[in-house]
């Protein structure tokens, strides 16, 4: 969800379009959710299409904030910018972003006020996730990044994927059998999601196993800017989708498998199968993305879903209120399935027209400094 991890990056189609994509996979999962009663989900399917929708905008834009690091890091290595200069300016936009998050549940505990309890200011959401994954990838880099460009990227990139495995091996105990239980519960909630309950919550974000994905992330995008890559991007593309049907496949494979290296074993929720295979659907997203984009119609003409990538972090702030805060623009919990797509489309539109806005106000101030 991080628009710009670096302002002078530049902006690659394909990451604005899967930020896009998240973008609207989360407003329909929202708008359904918030505003849909509880008889039109019993009668209607769509919600469950819905939900399955809304297990990917999260991965997407963890995923997606590694992807940019990556190409962020690498123009600032080969400009021949000191790890450690790098380091700061990066780590430093991730505390931008955690502190984006801190402040978002504040403002959504006031507008909330007096229904919202108060340990809601504590509660563990992407945002804040994101923002300290990007912090804990400034410091990856920062380790593998002393030599030449070309060996730290990588060096990198194997320090991302061996990351990756190893937050998504230690999720399960870290659940069950050995959580962190004397931690003051807002702390253990950054490890585990565990919040005010007695156990980890699903629908939170915690460092184990989501830090994951950003991770993941990392050694894409460095892959995608190595030398390989530069010269046949279209093959490098195609072996990415490829690795993702592997993943998939293997994911099926362990889950059937009768060996169970987990005293508890949870599939859906904190096993590093479920984790593999939702990497894998990114893979393969991300090369269908890729295509659409070089051979599709994605950049013919106005693209209202890469319009929406380009201000993501905005149109999520303000998207939330409109649907699940104070300023709803339908009534919540009493909607029919037909009402509640025509909010749906109310805030897509809305939303495409702040995101014109946002970057017709950027290019005017632009103009106006020169």
């Amino acid at each position: 969800m991080a628009d710009q991890i670096q302002p002078t990056a530049r902006r690659l189609a394909y990451i604005d379009w899967m930020r896009g994509l998240a973008c609207v996979l989360m407003f329909q999962t929202h708008c359904y959710d918030s505003w849909m009663s509880p008889e039109a989900k019993k009668s209607s399917s769509l919600i469950g299409w819905s939900r399955l929708g809304g297990t990917l905008p999260a991965p997407l834009f963890i995923f997606l904030a590694g992807v940019s690091f990556a190409l962020v890091t690498e123009k600032l290595r080969e400009k021949g910018i000191e790890r450690s200069a790098i380091a700061k300016q990066t780590i430093l936009r991730g505390a931008e972003i955690f502190g984006m998050g801190l402040l978002f549940r504040v403002q959504e505990f006031a507008l909330g006020y007096p229904w919202s309890p108060w340990t809601d200011l504590l509660r563990v959401d992407v945002l804040n996730i994101l923002g300290l994954s990007m912090m804990l990838m400034g410091v990856l880099c920062w380790v593998t990044g002393s030599g030449a460009a070309a060996a730290a990227r990588i060096r990198t990139l194997v320090a991302g994927v061996f990351a990756a495995v190893i937050v998504a091996m230690l999720t399960p105990p870290l659940w069950t059998t050995h959580r962190l239980s004397f931690l003051p519960w807002p702390i253990e909630s950054y490890i585990n999601g565990v919040h005010i309950f007695k156990e980890p919550q699903p629908w939170l974000f915690p460092l184990f196993p989501w830090s994951a994905f950003a991770f993941a992330g990392l050694a894409v995008g460095f892959f995608l800017f190595s030398e390989f890559a530069k010269r046949r991007e279209g093959l490098a593309f195609a072996a990415l989708g490829a690795t993702g049907i592997v993943a998939c496949y293997l994911s099926v494979l362990f889950d059937s498998s009768r060996v169970r290296l987990y005293a508890v074993y949870d599939y859906w929720h904190s096993n590093p199968d479920f984790l593999l295979m939702r990497c894998g659907i990114l893979l393969i997203i991300l090369f269908l993305v890729y295509g659409w984009c070089r051979w599709g119609l994605a950049q013919k003409g106005f693209s209202p879903i890469i319009q929406l990538g380009k201000t993501s972090l905005l149109v999520y702030w303000v998207h939330i209120e409109l649907v699940y805060g104070r300023f709803s623009i339908l009534p919540k919990g009493q909607c029919s399935a037909l009402k509640a797509t025509s909010g749906l489309i109310t805030i897509f539109v809305a939303m495409v027209a702040l995101s014109l806005l946002r970057t017709n106000w950027k290019k005017w101030r632009v103009r106006a400094s020169q």
